[in-house]
């Protein structure tokens, strides 16, 4: 446990000397909701509406931001073999950086939704749902950007690559995500429906990300 903290210590010191993936991601969720009350209008009905699946959709793509270079950049300077030689088993080592990883990116997307989510006229429930939506999503979009980035980890550029590969995978969290935040205002189930499901498929896309992730480093040539 004190090699996990320490590699989940060294991985947030390094995104704050560089600038961090985590604060470029929350500057692009930050744009992308400020600047969509200017491209839809002033329909408040309009945007209380679609409102959850734009910060849904921030949020993913913010957290694409910054993946490629989640495993390779210690891929590059030969830090990823020296961890590997080390007494941390690799499913741990992925583990300490993905939660590195949410810790810059997915938390704080969390914890500013709401308060952006007043730009987007949402309903004070729908504000409070967002959140936990988030906070139990955001882990599973970290995981399976983590598999993708483990499979290109050997590539240069492979950015695109790595969305291309995992956006597929991310439709069922933004789904359900979206759902939980809307069913207060349509009123056709309970938020705690879509919520539960949303945690089902966190935990599964977490697990099976991890373990994915852990794989192709093992195997990578």
């Amino acid at each position: 446990m004190r090699a996990f903290w320490a590699l989940v210590r060294r991985d947030l010191r390094l995104s704050a000397r560089i600038g961090g993936g985590g604060l470029n991601g929350l500057m692009f969720f930050l744009a992308l909701i400020v600047l969509a009350p200017f491209a839809i209008g002033p329909d408040l009905n309009l945007l209380a509406r679609i409102g959850p699946a734009l910060l849904w959709i921030s949020a993913l793509l913010s957290t694409l931001l910054g993946l490629d270079r989640l495993f390779q950049a210690d891929e590059e300077d030969g830090s990823l073999d020296l961890l590997q030689a080390g007494s941390l088993p690799m499913l741990a080592l992925v583990s300490a950086k993905c939660l590195a990883h949410w810790l810059t990116t997915g938390l704080p997307l969390a914890l500013a939704a709401p308060v952006l989510g007043l730009l987007l006229a949402l309903e004070p429930v729908q504000l409070g749902l967002m959140s936990a939506g988030l906070l139990i999503g955001t882990p599973a979009l970290t995981a399976i950007g983590a598999a993708g980035a483990a499979l290109t980890v050997s590539l240069r550029r492979g950015g695109l690559l790595i969305s291309v590969i995992v956006m597929p995978l991310m439709v069922p969290i933004l789904i359900f995500g979206v759902a939980s935040a809307n069913a207060p205002l349509l009123g056709l189930m309970e938020a705690s429906t879509p919520l539960k499901i949303l945690l089902g498929l966190s935990l599964a896309c977490v697990t099976l990300g991890l373990v994915t992730a852990s794989a192709a480093l093992q195997e990578r040539g």
